[in-house]
This record gives C-alpha cells, sequence and structure tokens, in this order.
C-alpha cells in the first residue's frame, strides 16, 4: 500500500506535466486550424451555395430555442431582481437591470450556449461521420480542399449569425421582462420603458455583439476541429459530438469573463 502511495506521489508531477504539454498543444492545433480556415475563406473559390446553406441551418434553424430561452430567461429574472429589490426597498431598478443584465451577459451567454447544444454537435456529428466514411478523403481526391468546402463556411456564418440571433434575443429577453413586469407585477408600461432606455449605454449593445461573435467562432472552431481529428467508427463520432459541446461550453464561459475583463474596466 505504502509502495503504491509512493509511486503515485512520484508519478502525479509526470501526469500534471503530460497533461499541462496536452493542453498547450491542444490550443495550439485549434489555433492553427481556425487560422487555416479563415484564409481559406477568403481566396477564390468561393461556395456560395454551401453559405446560403449554413445561414440557413446555423442561424435561421437556431432562432426558435434562442427566443424562447431569451423570452422566459427575462421573465424569471424580472420575477426574481423584483423579489430581492423589495427587501431592498429598490424594485425600481428592475427594468434597468433587466436591460444591461441581459444585453453584457444573459445575451450572448445563453445564446451561445444554446446553439453550442445545437450547432457545435451537429456540426461535429456531421463532420465525423464523413470522416468515417471517408467522404473528406472523396473531396480530397476531387481536387476539393475539405477544409475550404467544410469548415470555412461554417466559421463564417456561425460568427456572423451569432450577434444577429443574440441582438434579437435580448430584444426578446427585455420584452419578456417588461411583459412579466407589466402584467404580473404591476409597473407602468411607459415608465418602464423610459427607465429601462435611460441607463442603457452603446457600450452594452457593442460589447454584446463582440461577445457574440467570439463565442460564434468559438462554436463552429469546436465542432469543426473535433469532427475533423475525430477517430474511426461510431464510437469516435460520439466523442467528437460530446467534446465539440463541453470545450465550446467551457471556452464561452472562460472568454466570456476575460472579454468582460477587457471590455468594463
Amino acid at each position: 500500500m505504502n509502495n503504491r502511495k509512493q509511486n503515485f506521489i512520484a508519478l502525479f508531477p509526470i501526469l500534471i506535466g503530460k497533461n499541462i504539454n496536452i493542453f498547450i498543444v491542444s490550443i495550439g492545433n485549434i489555433t492553427s486550424f481556425l487560422i487555416y480556415a479563415l484564409y481559406k475563406a477568403i481566396i477564390p473559390p468561393f461556395y456560395i451555395k454551401e453559405y446560403t446553406k449554413q445561414i440557413y441551418i446555423i442561424g435561421w434553424a437556431s432562432l426558435p430555442v434562442v427566443a424562447l430561452t431569451a423570452f422566459f430567461t427575462g421573465g424569471a429574472l424580472a420575477l426574481q431582481i423584483y423579489s430581492g429589490g423589495t427587501r431592498l426597498n429598490a424594485e425600481s431598478a428592475v427594468p434597468s437591470i433587466v436591460a444591461i443584465g441581459f444585453l453584457r451577459e444573459l445575451g450572448p451567454v445563453l445564446c451561445g450556449l444554446m446553439v453550442a447544444g445545437r450547432v457545435a454537435s451537429a456540426i461535429a456529428a456531421e463532420l465525423a461521420t464523413m470522416k468515417v466514411t471517408e467522404q473528406i478523403d472523396a473531396l480530397t481526391t476531387l481536387a476539393t480542399d475539405p477544409i475550404k468546402f467544410l469548415v470555412s463556411p461554417r466559421i463564417i456564418v456561425t460568427t456572423i449569425s451569432l450577434p444577429i440571433l443574440t441582438t434579437i434575443g435580448n430584444i426578446i429577453g427585455i420584452f419578456g421582462g417588461y411583459l412579466i413586469s407589466v402584467e404580473r407585477l404591476g409597473f407602468n408600461p411607459i415608465l418602464y420603458i423610459e427607465s429601462s432606455i435611460r441607463y442603457v449605454e452603446i457600450s452594452d449593445i457593442y460589447s454584446s455583439l463582440i461577445k457574440a461573435a467570439t463565442f460564434g467562432m468559438i462554436i463552429s472552431t469546436m465542432g469543426c476541429y473535433f469532427g475533423f481529428k475525430a477517430s474511426r467508427g461510431a464510437l469516435g463520432v460520439g466523442k467528437a459530438t460530446t467534446d465539440s459541446v463541453v470545450f465550446s461550453s467551457i471556452l464561452i464561459l472562460a472568454f466570456n469573463y476575460f472579454l468582460t475583463e477587457l471590455l468594463f474596466r
């Protein structure tokens, strides 16, 4: 027993160092993958049909999920802020906190997480299946760059679509808070709107768009990277799908902190 414990203590720094090394190498590989895909996106030929297809799949088809999530979150946020505000005699702060909270944090983060669950998994599963069935190899045989044809459109479309989805989600979320506040909590509609507008700044809006674009790039990059790196077989497809969602979600939350630190000093 003591020998096992001593061996574990001796091997622990090695295991930690090995995992750190794998993490650093993975970051480098993902960054190189992203830069190469962006480079391929700006040189001809341009696969317009593929871009149009991804706009529908990634953007339009994600709208119902984003809208429902934003609406119910906005309503719940208004109820929670009102409940907490009554303890501090600050019920009048509900409109401004709902608006600022959604624009700065809840809108881009919730939209990013919902789209990550839907889009990153779909991209990873599709590309991993194509790799397992050797369709990606077939594209190379036909003198078609798989990165340019499969990856670049998804990254560009997701990066552009997520700020649009986030803007719509922000509007719907704030409207959800407005509806609950007016109909359920008895707020004056005109005063609620005035209070919301008074405290919202331009920086709140553009910070939301910057965060959304960053999250969109993370989501598509993770989905494409793990899809392309999937191992053979059905197990590889499942692992690629899971890894894409997990890493997308973690990176969204991590980058949310760093962007907040950068944008709201």
